[in-house]
């Protein structure tokens, strides 16, 4: 039974909130695009920003040096309009180069940060995928990421252009009038604090928004792959309201962080209206004591303008930047999380040419609970104890009732996943010593479902080896058997599998699977219940090709059916998690114990599936 997962609004209790300014900075040590491509960004940005105090500048000479009593100075009138026009020109250029940098670096840096996200994702156990939500890890490559480049192309920019400007505007503002400039500063002292409030309220409002719209792409992802089983068992409406909530659960979050969002900005128009009132009647008062001159007043209201306006961005950066930010957190969160099977990439070794044979020492395994690593399992032990060894070439046949640790044996030799205890080896090479590229290479695993992509039969085939001619793939299916079911499928070879296979049947995705494999060619071949989902016909076709494909290599087969355990050289019994029997299939039927009760059970059952032939052709 799943774990209930933990409410949104719980985990957001629960996750220890980052500072906002550590984790942008993590952020942009991971992507060294940005650290390289900002210096020269900024600096375009100086010089946008630094030709916006010009016209203020301008307006203040006019009025006070090009007015005067004897009428309108023209030439510096003109002078002063060419220069402020010159400048604003230059302020153009400057600002499209920056923007055009800005959206390179930002992407090609984020592009790379989606790459990173994703081979982290694939390299974390199959434990860890499972215990999450497929739609909250692919949110992580997705959407979580999209939201940093949203901001950092629209508010990073605004941020690195406000900030020039405040910069300037002060400076200027200072040259002019250091009272008014006090005033100024002195208002917006109280939102400096008020700021601080909303920012810690919003980091943590838009960490829900997040965690929702992650779980919501889960629910989401769910009903759309499972709407054949929400129909067949009529829960149409049961579904429907588990996305209600999700749906809901969003909704809600997103309101109350638009909220404090709202409230934020509405503060800074506030402030940046007492601003300018006060910088107005302290101007008055100064001009009528002669420390100011008109156009310095005139002026310092321009500057004001772009003083306030900068502040007032920045509330709203702020805003969108706790939604990137709380983005940007999940996406460090998944990269955090170490591999429980890591590769031990140039420190490994490489699996020795030739046939390979299989050894386990000791091994048991555990499941872990809710919450908890592979490293910290306390679940109980599903294999215990498990010491054998296989030799090369051997063809073998493990079986046992549902949950007597089958396919665990299967994920711990291909390393899906590592054992709590004890040592499992690979041609007398600790597996966990063997390189990824090498246990790939040379081990080949067929799982139960077949696991396709959305493409034609022959792109999903040759995955195994991408070299692969027409030719070859022909051959291929015609030395399996298979031939005739390719010829039967609309385009042949070039018939769309569909997504995850669902242009296919249960069975044919098997098919396609167990080709893939046979052209990988591997040295120790494992097929997890590989026919369980073929007719009988097909079955009797496959293991007559099988033959041919095991022979000469190391096959493990996880034996739905005991006709592959008919056909192995030895067969292996497991029950609740122990090795209880070994031996070739007519040893253990005289031995009876556990396998002869299987194969008892197995006979009676494939009677009565031929009885129910035989019935139906009379019938018909």
């Amino acid at each position: 039974m799943s774990p209930v997962p933990t409410a949104p609004a719980e985990q957001a209790d629960q996750h220890p909130i980052e500072g906002a300014w550590r984790t942008v900075v993590r952020g942009v040590s991971l992507s060294p695009e940005l650290r390289i491509g900002l210096p020269g960004t900024l600096v375009l940005a100086l010089f946008a920003t630094a030709g916006r105090a010009i016209v203020p500048v301008a307006i203040q000479q006019t009025l006070d040096n090009g007015i005067t009593s004897d009428g309108v100075d023209v030439g510096l009138v003109a002078q002063v309009v060419l220069l402020a026009g010159l400048a604003v020109l230059l302020t153009a250029l400057a600002s499209g180069w920056m923007n055009y940098r800005l959206a390179a670096v930002v992407e090609t840096a984020l592009s790379n940060l989606r790459v990173r996200a994703f081979r982290h994702i694939h390299d974390l156990s199959m434990l860890h995928q499972a215990a999450q939500q497929r739609g909250s890890l692919v949110s992580r490559v997705t959407s979580d990421i999209d939201e940093i480049s949203r901001f950092m192309q629209w508010g990073g920019l605004n941020l690195i252009t406000a900030t020039g400007q405040l910069t300037v505007a002060t400076l200027v503002m200072f040259i002019y009038s250091w009272q008014l400039t006090l005033v100024v500063l002195a208002t917006f002292i109280p939102f400096v604090f008020a700021a601080r409030w909303f920012q810690r309220n919003l980091t943590r409002a838009y960490l829900v928004v997040r965690e929702n719209i992650g779980r919501l792409l889960g629910v989401v992802a769910e009903a759309v792959v499972g709407a054949p089983v929400v129909r067949a068992y009529g829960v149409e409406e049961r579904t429907q309201a588990r996305l209600d909530a999700a749906i809901e659960d969003h909704r809600r979050s997103a309101v109350r962080a638009g909220t404090f969002s709202s409230l934020f900005s509405g503060t800074g128009e506030v402030f940046g209206a007492f601003a300018a009132a006060g910088a107005l009647g302290a101007g008055i008062w100064l001009g009528i004591g002669g420390e100011v001159t008109p156009g310095t007043v005139v002026a310092f209201l321009f500057l004001i303008t772009l003083f306030v306006d900068p502040v007032l961005i920045a509330a709203e950066v702020i805003n969108e930047g706790q939604n990137a930010v709380a983005g940007w957190r999940r996406v460090l969160d998944v990269l955090d999380i170490p591999p429980d099977v890591a590769d031990p990439g140039e420190d490994g070794e490489d699996l020795p040419d030739g046939p390979i044979g299989v050894e386990f020492e000791g091994v048991a395994f555990r499941y872990p609970r809710p919450g908890e690593s592979a490293a910290t399992a306390s679940g109980p032990l599903v294999l215990e104890g498990l010491s054998l060894t296989i030799a090369p070439q051997t063809r073998v046949a493990v079986v046992g009732e549902t949950g007597s640790g089958k396919t665990t044996f299967a994920k711990l030799l291909t390393r899906l996943m590592d054992p709590v205890e004890g040592e499992v080896r690979l041609a007398d090479v600790p597996l966990h010593r063997v390189r990824f590229a090498s246990l790939r290479r040379r081990v080949v695993m067929v799982p139960q479902d077949g696991a396709l992509f959305d493409g034609s039969i022959a792109d999903n085939v040759r995955m195994g080896r991408s070299d692969l001619s027409d030719e070859d793939l022909d051959l291929a299916f015609l030395e399996l058997g298979l031939a005739d079911w390719v010829d039967e499928l609309p385009d042949h070879l070039d018939t769309r599998a569909g997504e995850r296979g669902s242009g296919l049947s249960a069975g044919e995705r098997q098919l396609v699977a167990l080709a893939r494999a046979y052209l990988a060619n591997p040295d120790l071949l494992v097929l997890d219940e590989a026919t369980s989902a073929v007719d009988p016909a097909t079955e009797v076709r496959l293991q007559r090709a099988l033959t041919g494909l095991t022979r000469g290599r190391t096959t493990i087969s996880i034996a739905h059916r005991l006709s592959t355990a008919e056909a192995a050289d030895e067969v292996l019994v497991f029950d609740q998690g122990e090795l209880v029997q070994r031996g070739t299939h007519r040893q253990l039927v005289a031995q009876g114990g556990v396998y002869g009760a299987l194969h008892a059970s197995w006979v009676r059952g494939t009677s009565g599936e031929a009885a129910q032939t035989r019935t139906s052709v009379e019938q018909g």
